[in-house]
């Protein structure tokens, strides 16, 4: 069974991450962000995703593991933001904050779009945003709220969301999960 950690970086919803995951019948754990890559990587994941958070100083190590575990890595908001800052790009304040519904421009379905259109309802926080995307990254979705609400490396399973799929405010959010689990499941291959 494909087994993905959910790196816990405090964000409020965090846990309901992991209940998605499991409601799913994906075989999921919620973790400390200050394990060590040796302590992450003994637990024998397939993948893993890197919460939201109130700040990017309570991260822990995810920097870390984003630049040494090689595996499958989905940034959801925080998690998001700091796969762009560690591996190159900027993050900076919003233009709008707090949470709000909005409307998802597709550029890219295929991968954890994949069977989604090119629009989607979701709900998400700019309080903080990705506003240049690290190199080799591509552009995967974008509103107008936000011109990079979601992004993936060009060769390396590593994806980053603005917004947050686990809540029931995004419109066919369990499919994203899924979709990453699929992409879990082909890089073990």
């Amino acid at each position: 069974m494909t087994q993905i950690l959910v790196l816990n970086n405090h964000g409020q919803f965090t846990h309901l991450i992991l209940r998605s995951l499991r409601d799913l019948d994906i075989d999921a754990k919620l973790v400390s962000n200050g394990l060590s890559v040796d302590e992450v990587v003994s637990q024998d994941p397939d993948g893993l995703i890197l919460s939201g958070g109130p700040s990017i100083e309570r991260t822990g190590n995810c920097d870390t593991y984003i630049k040494e575990i090689e595996l499958p890595i989905l940034g959801i908001c925080l998690g998001h933001q700091l796969i762009a800052k560690t591996l190159g790009g900027r993050v900076n304040l919003g233009s709008q904050g707090g949470y709000a519904q909005i409307e998802l421009e597709i550029l890219k379905e295929g991968d954890i779009f994949s069977g989604l259109g090119d629009k989607m309802s979701v709900w998400s926080s700019h309080s903080d945003e990705v506003i240049e995307m690290p190199p080799d990254f591509i552009l995967l979705a974008r509103s107008k709220h936000c011109e990079i609400e979601a992004m993936k490396h060009e060769n390396l399973p590593i994806y980053g969301v603005q917004f947050h799929p686990e809540v029931s405010h995004t419109n066919d959010g369990e499919q994203i999960l899924l979709n990453f689990l699929k992409v879990c499941e082909d890089y073990k291959r």
